[in-house]
This record gives structure tokens, sequence and C-alpha cells, in this order.
């Protein structure tokens, strides 16, 4: 079903069998209960369906997407799973794939973005490059589309950190469309910014499968996308 004029788009679940789930978040939701978090999380709305982990506040979960950014995420039904899909996470075997509008005109079509992350000294809410407790991260990136103003770029992740997408392209003075944190709000209309898990690939811990989801731009995203090839 689609919701309604107002209404946040709804949950949905690409994917699931007796191990685990792959499901398309919508913006605005958040994935678990933390400090100062109100209204319902993923966790909240997948209660039934997750198992796994140490973590009574978010069972099941095995990786994160930030409040506003959409798309495609795997958590775990059983305890094995998680522990596999932990470990796959870890060892890069899953591979995340995003589209994300970026400000602005790179110099080369693609590259990788090789910049350890850490909480920012300034602003402890953000992430930055050699940040307090900095740790490896690498996105690699390459351009789609080259509109007047902005660059829709195909972003993969090697490593996962927290904003790590926003805080790479922001470091390299493309900050996304639209992030409130990064860049420049409202850019295109955008509330939030134009970030979005397009692609989630990977073989199933427990059967061998190689399970492969998309996941379409939503339609606040795919709006912006036409004003900014409107220049």
């Amino acid at each position: 079903m689609s919701a309604g004029a107002g209404e946040r788009p709804r949950l949905r679940v690409a994917h699931v069998d007796e191990w685990l789930a792959i499901v398309d978040k919508p913006a605005g939701l958040v994935v678990h209960r933390g400090a100062g978090v109100t209204g319902p999380t993923l966790v909240d709305e997948l209660r039934d369906l997750l198992a796994g982990g140490e973590d009574p506040a978010r069972p099941g979960i095995v990786h994160r997407l930030d409040r506003d950014t959409s798309g495609l995420l795997i958590v775990a039904r059983t305890e094995d799973a998680h522990r596999a899909l932990s470990e796959m996470i870890r060892r890069r075997e899953v591979e995340r794939t995003y589209l994300a509008l970026i400000e602005g005109r790179p110099r080369s079509r693609e590259g990788t973005i090789d910049a350890p992350l850490g909480r920012d000294h300034r602003a402890p809410e953000r992430r930055a490059v050699g940040g307090r407790g900095a740790r490896e991260a690498r996105t690699h990136f390459r351009v789609l589309d080259t509109l007047p103003g902005d660059t829709l770029v195909e972003a993969r992740l090697e490593t996962g950190r927290t904003h790590q997408v926003r805080a790479h392209f922001a470091a390299i003075g493309h900050p996304l469309c639209g992030d409130p944190r990064y860049g420049h709000p409202g850019r295109h209309g955008l509330a939030r910014q134009f970030l979005h898990s397009t692609r989630l690939a990977f073989a199933h811990p427990m059967t061998g499968e190689r399970l492969d989801e998309h996941s379409p731009l939503p339609v606040d995203l795919n709006t912006a996308l036409e004003r900014a090839r409107a220049g």
C-alpha cells in the first residue's frame, strides 16, 4: 500500500526467509532506540521478525542507515544468522551500493575516497576526517549523470562508518544535496540528504544462494533529481 498525503512511506520487506530479511526503510524511520529517539523505530515495526545479537534494544540489527537515509537494510531472524551476517559485514562480503546527488562536479568520473573518520572535535554529532577515534573508511564512487550544478553518483561502501558517505563527500568539497549536517539544507526542495541505499548483494550465509535486491529512488528524491536536471 502507498502512503497517503503527509504520511511517511511504509517500511517494505523486499525478501524474507527463516534466517534473515532485507527491508526497504523509508526516510524518517530510526533503526533502533537510542538517546533522544521518540516514536516508532524499525526494530519496533519488525519486533516479531528480528532475533540475534547481545543488545536487547537492537535485536537482529547487523548494520544501520541514518534516520533520513532511505533504502535497503539486512536484518537477522536467528542468532546464527546474526553472527554470520555480522562476520560478513566485517569481512566486507556484502555489496552495499548507494545513490547520492552531490553538489558540484568531482574532478574524476570515478575514484576512491580513502580517509579515516572519527568524531568531529568541534561537533561530536558529526564525523570528520582524522576526527577523534578515527578508523579506516573507504568509499568507491562513479559518476552516473552530470547535471547543471550537481552530480548523480553511485557510491559503494568498502567500510561502513557512521555518516561515511555524507562525511566523505563533504570532505572533498562535494556535500550531498540537502544535507542539513554536512551541506546546505533545502537544495532542490529536499527535506533531507539525497542518499538512498539502492542495492544489497551477497551470498546467503546459510544457503549460499546469491541475493541481489534493488530499491528504486523514492518520490522525494526523484522529484529533487528532476529539479536538479532542470537547472
